[in-house]
Parts: structure tokens; sequence; C-alpha cells
């Protein structure tokens, strides 16, 4: 009697090397059948934007080729996952679903309802651990709880040896049993045409910028990484949050980089400190959830914010009149990207000079961003907004005419997005810095007590 299926889960995971739950199901034997659901709860949350759907399309596009090209056809299915998933499973006769665990609250709640029905259909299901560097819950103090200051835990992880990429399967044992629905346009999905190109999405996409940053910039990766005009970052973060490249190849190929050229390590390490960093913030939100609503440190929850909406559109603009600032945020506007150091000028910008919720911005950035990730952009934001683990302190307050000169220091970056900056045009600044910073520190004090 011929095996029963495997039914293999795609989530944020879109890519058929060093995929563990794939791996796992090829080395049983078993007839695979791949299937990704379109879940109406993740389409009508506020901050789904049609960017980030546009390049999940690309990538499903990619990842449907891949398996196809190993023997397995990609199903796609739009509704509640526990009731796709069991349909699928009555329809192929499958007995067993295996899926790579997920780190935010609903993903969670939404993997339990899952493991229910299964228990109660009698279907076996496994989760693996394939998010991260280190698994979630593995990277512990040594006196026992989750770590919730960066450097100590970046040492621990880095002290523990990390796996290696899990290869390719060689091939698959597809099904033609099971039914799917043609792959969806975004309107159908509920959401407007996206109003940007697209960037390369997919697994090769991915490969390919890793090999350019690797042989281009990586070995000098800590010199120009915060200066937006160099262009020196890896433009991975797309394609590491839906998973069309692991954390682990990426981190492997520093590795063998460094390696190879140990004149390197200084640069090479600090983008490692960049993945560990990713490691963190998922470390973060799967043991503390509450920080996806509000808040690490509760106490600023009392933040009395003044939310004016005129100067949050000025600032979601690009017009607030300091230049810095309107060039990273045009920048994100025109191309669903923003550079790093950007990110923490403008946030900053926002809740310390606006005296703006950091979550209006930590919103924002996720209907804008291409990258757009729970973890990472809220990580990034409680930073800025000293709120969070291992904040920047709120009485540490960017001063964006500085921030200019120190990493734009002649004006080109500014002068690509503001071409207007030195002209009758360009508008004066909304908000004066320094009387903007003495409201910021007497908000922030009140909030504490």
């Amino acid at each position: 009697m011929p095996a029963a299926p495997t039914i293999v889960w795609f989530r944020r995971d879109l890519r058929v090397s060093d995929h563990t739950a794939l791996h796992r199901a090829a080395q049983s034997g078993t007839p695979v059948v791949p299937v990704f659901i379109f879940d109406p709860a993740i389409l009508g949350a506020p901050e789904t934007g049609a960017r980030r759907t546009a390049f999940l399309l690309e990538a499903l596009q990619s990842l449907a080729a891949n398996l196809e090209h190993l023997g397995a056809k990609l199903l796609y299915r739009r509704g509640p996952p526990e009731k796709e998933l069991l349909a699928v499973a009555r329809e192929t006769g499958a007995k067993k679903i295996l899926l790579n665990k997920d780190v935010e609250p609903y993903s969670r709640k939404r993997d339990e309802k899952v493991a229910r029905m299964a228990k109660e259909e009698g279907l076996e299901i496994e989760a693996c651990d394939d998010l991260m560097i280190q698994s979630p819950g593995k990277v512990q103090r040594a006196a026992g709880g989750p770590y919730t200051v960066f450097t100590p835990y970046a040492r621990a992880a880095l002290a523990i040896p990390p796996s290696d990429p899990l290869p390719r399967p060689a091939k698959l044992t597809g099904l033609s049993k099971g039914k799917g629905i043609p792959l969806p346009e975004l309107r159908s999905l509920g959401l407007a045409p996206c109003d940007i190109p697209v960037p390369p999405a997919g697994e090769k996409a991915a490969q390919q910028l890793l090999k350019d940053f690797v042989s281009k910039n990586l070995r000098r990766y800590e010199a120009i990484r915060n200066f937006p005009l160099a262009d020196g970052t890896s433009r991975l973060s797309p394609h590491l949050r839906l998973g069309t490249i692991s954390v682990r190849t990426v981190l492997a190929a520093a590795r063998r980089a460094r390696a190879d050229d140990p004149s390197a390590k200084k640069q090479i390490d600090v983008f490692i400190s960049e993945l560990i960093w990713r490691d963190f913030y998922k470390q973060i939100l799967w043991e503390y959830p509450h920080v996806a609503e509000g808040s690490f440190r509760k106490e600023y929850d009392r933040v009395e914010w003044e939310n004016r909406k005129d100067l949050f559109q000025a600032w979601c603009e690009g017009r607030t009149g300091f230049p810095i600032v309107d060039a990273a945020m045009r920048q994100l506007n025109q191309t669903g990207w923003m550079h790093n150091r950007l990110r923490m000028i403008v946030a900053s910008f926002l809740t310390k000079d606006l005296l703006v919720s950091w979550q209006w911005g930590e919103r924002y950035f996720m209907q804008q961003l291409f990258d757009g990730d729970l973890a990472a952009n809220n990580g990034g934001w409680q930073w800025a907004a000293g709120t969070g683990t291992d904040a920047q302190p709120y009485f540490r307050i960017f001063n964006p005419t500085s921030q200019a000169e120190r990493f734009d220091p002649d004006g080109k970056f500014i002068s690509r997005y503001v071409p207007e900056v030195d002209s009758l045009k360009y508008p004066a600044p909304i908000v004066d810095h320094a009387r903007q910073r003495v409201r910021a520190l007497a908000m922030y004090k009140q909030a504490r007590g």
C-alpha cells in the first residue's frame, strides 16, 4: 500500500533550499503536497500593504516553478488555514502536516488552531525550527530566562555553533490530487495595484543578491554601511522576511568569506551582528508578545503623544523642511525601501520632534516597505522611541541636521530625493528642533513618573 502523502505548508519560507520542513518531507519518501494559503485575517489587517503582497505574489511564482522542477505542484488555497488544510488532507489522503514555526503572536494562535484541528482529525503535525539562526527560546541567560539586552544575547548566540544549511531536495514525489485556485492578483485579494515597480523576488534573485553583496560590499561593510549614498547594505531584507533565502545561508556565506579573508574579519563581524539583531528581535517577540501591541517598557504606554495629524502627514510625504528626513521618506515612498541609518533618523524625528506615537510610524512603514517584518520593524521603532528592550534612551534625541552632516556630508543623497532643497520651493522646518527636544524630554519624564 502506498504511503500517505505529507502536506508541506509554506508561509514565510518560500524556497526549496535549506527548508527544514520540505527537507524532512523529502527524506520521508512520501508524496509531498506543497500548500500556500491566502489567509483572510492577514489580508484584511490594516498593516497589510499592496507592496509586500505584490512581492509575495512574485515570490510564490518562483517557488511554484522550483517545486514543479522538483516534481511537485504548489497548491494555492484561500480561507482560514485550519479549514483549508483539513480540506487538502481529505482531498489528497494526507496524514501529516509539516510546517516551519513562526514567532508572531497571530501566527502562533493560528498554528495552535491548526494543531487542534489536526489532533481532532487524527492528523500528525510537526512544526520545525527554521526561521532563525538559533531557534526561539534556545538562547537563555545562565541564570535562566531570556536576554533583554542585545550584547550579552549576541555573545551567547555566537557561542552556539550554527546549523549548516540543508541541501535542496534532488527530487520530490508529487501528487495529482488536491484542488487549488489560480495565483490571485492584488485586486482579487482586496488590495489596490502596487504603485511602484516590484523588485525581483524569489530564490534565484535572493541568491544573486547575496553573491553580489559578498563580492562587492561585505568586506567593507562596517566602513560604508551608515552612508545612504554608498548603498553598501545587502538589500536582502525583503527576501529574509519572506524566506526566499534562509538566514543560515546568508550566515554561512559570511563565515566563508571571513575564513577566506581574515583581514576583513572586523567588517564581516559587523554584518553578522546585524543577522544576530534580526534573531534578537524575533526572540523578544517570542518571549514578550505584548510588544506587538504596546511598549516593551510598559511605563511608556503612558506617554501622552500629541499625535498631530498634519505633522504626521507632512512626515509621511517628506515635506517637513528637514532635508535628511524628507529625502528618507521620499526614498521609502518611491522605492519601498529605506536605508537603516535613515530609518533611525526618521523614527527619532517622528517621536521626539513631532511628538507622534511610534506606533503610527510603525504601521506606515509596514504599509510601505517591501521588507516590512513585525519583529524587526517593531524592534527598530521601539529602539528609536526609547520604549523598547535595549533601546536608545529616551533622552538621546537625534539632531537631523548633524545626522545629515555626518552621513551625507556632500548632500548628494538629499539632492537625489529632494532636488528643490536649495530653492525657494523648499518649505521651512515645520518644528523647531531645540524647542521640541525640551518638550519631548518633559513628555517622557512625565510618563516615567
